[in-house]
């Protein structure tokens, strides 16, 4: 049994009382995106699957985290995500700090069902501290969340749609010659993955500093 308030979702109360639910898109203090899907829970009750990101928790409510029902999806979404890009981990920066990585590794994905697309994809490495490869971003929008809710700059925005969709800058521009970006790096840091990284870092090492980020939020007071 736990508790929270009736303004919290399922997955706030959950890391409240130290309870782990997989997810990819969320990071504390941001809004809510829902799109990775990862932290879906069984709720009694109603057969669909909800969000735990965007679910509110009520009075009396049941949730299961962690079912066989609830461990195939979650490995089924992580294989889609490794088969739609190009994550070829042993040559990436974020090698051994990656959480798209470590998930697989934690729910034991240790193969990929799913015929691989290979998208010929950019690298965007025209910033002069930054760069950004498409071909290991995995679509959260955390980078267009913290952009625009912690440091206001508005910089990132999602272009396209369905396997054609990928975060843009300033309609389409490249990084390097983005007015509206203050260099702050909370966009590299808060990416889960190694699709933006500060240069200068060779393979496994790029660590990113989440708390960091998250802790702005606190100090800034920011409301979402």
């Amino acid at each position: 049994d736990v508790s929270g308030r009736d303004d919290q979702t399922i997955l706030q109360v959950a890391l409240e009382n130290e309870l782990s639910i997989p997810r990819l898109c969320y990071l504390t203090g941001l809004s809510e995106w829902g799109g990775c899907r990862l932290c879906l829970v069984e709720v009694e009750g109603t057969n669909r699957l909800l969000a735990a990101c965007t679910t509110l928790a009520r009075e009396g409510m049941n949730v299961h985290t962690a079912t066989p029902r609830l461990e195939s999806y979650r490995k089924m979404i992580l294989e889609m995500l490794f088969a739609e890009r190009n994550h070829v981990c042993s040559v990436c920066v974020s090698n051994g700090n990656c959480e798209l990585q470590a998930l697989a590794q934690k729910l034991g994905v240790d193969h990929v069902r799913y015929p691989y697309l290979y998208p010929n994809l950019p690298v965007d490495a025209s910033h002069p501290y930054f760069l950004a490869d498409h071909n290991r971003c995995i679509l959260c929008t955390r980078c267009v969340r913290v952009c625009a809710e912690l440091e206001g700059a508005h910089v990132w925005e999602i272009t396209a749609r369905g396997i054609h969709a990928r975060i843009a800058i300033e309609m389409n521009e490249n990084w390097g010659h983005a007015s509206t970006c203050t260099s702050c790096g909370k966009c590299v840091h808060a990416c889960p993955t190694g699709a933006l990284a500060e240069k200068g870092w060779a393979t496994e090492e790029m660590v990113k500093k989440i708390d960091t980020v998250t802790s702005l939020v606190h100090r800034r007071g920011v409301q979402v």
